[in-house]
């Protein structure tokens, strides 16, 4: 808490004027490009490793970045949280993206990962929506060295939980008429590198300069 509280001190007397029009105009209402799912982990920081500023992200998180699937009804199989957030920022907010981030050292994925680890019980429930992910074949990183099974359970657990996400109907009707898509991140925590699912060749790449502006030729040649 003394860190906390300074840092409220400190944004007060140097960084606040900065922001002071900004903020303002937030007050009105705001108008995100993109809703973010990412861990509770401290060690990720989305707003840090994508230099993004206040209104740019819708951002929920929780722990192992999950989001439960629809049931036949296209109603949420568990807590509603997730899908509030996920029906607000498609409906409401009309996002034109969502991201699913996963990331290694993942304290979820290290659980569902080792079987003879003792679990609390809320927490072994809520690991219920992520155990597809461990059929689900290998997804490899480009220009990274091997991962260990909990690092290789949280990669492929970002594919599991697009899938959720694409359970929901009014989801697929955003995809199938071109205003919404969706993407899987995973960041590397020891190097801090944010690595994205290729769609053409089904292997997650470095998000550096080179491929980055691959990634907006891309966006810009769809739009």
């Amino acid at each position: 808490m003394k860190k906390l509280v300074n840092g409220l001190i400190e944004f007060q007397k140097n960084l606040r004027p900065q922001y002071t029009e900004r903020f303002a105009e937030l007050a009105l209402g705001q108008k995100p490009d993109v809703l973010f799912f990412a861990c509770s982990d401290s060690r990720v920081v989305p707003n840090l490793f994508a230099s993004t500023e206040p209104g740019d992200l819708f951002v929920l998180r929780n722990v192992g970045n999950i989001i439960p699937p629809a049931n036949d009804q296209g109603i949420s199989t568990a807590d509603e949280s997730e899908l509030a957030a996920l029906e607000f920022a498609v409906m409401k907010l009309q996002v034109k993206d969502v991201v699913v981030c996963g990331h290694s050292c993942c304290g979820a994925m290290q659980a569902l990962a080792n079987k003879a680890m003792d679990i609390p019980p809320h927490l072994k429930s809520w690991l219920r929506h992520a155990e597809g992910a461990t059929n689900l074949s290998e997804q490899y990183l480009t220009d990274h060295p091997p991962l260990d099974k909990a690092d290789q359970l949280s990669l492929k657990n970002v594919l599991w939980q697009l899938e959720h996400i694409k359970s929901y109907p009014f989801v697929i009707e955003a995809i199938q008429e071109g205003r919404l898509r969706v993407h899987a991140w995973w960041f590397d925590i020891r190097s801090a590198s944010v690595y994205g699912l290729d769609s053409e060749d089904d292997r997650f790449h470095k998000i550096d300069s080179m491929y980055g502006q691959t990634l907006l030729n891309r966006f810009f040649h769809e739009h």
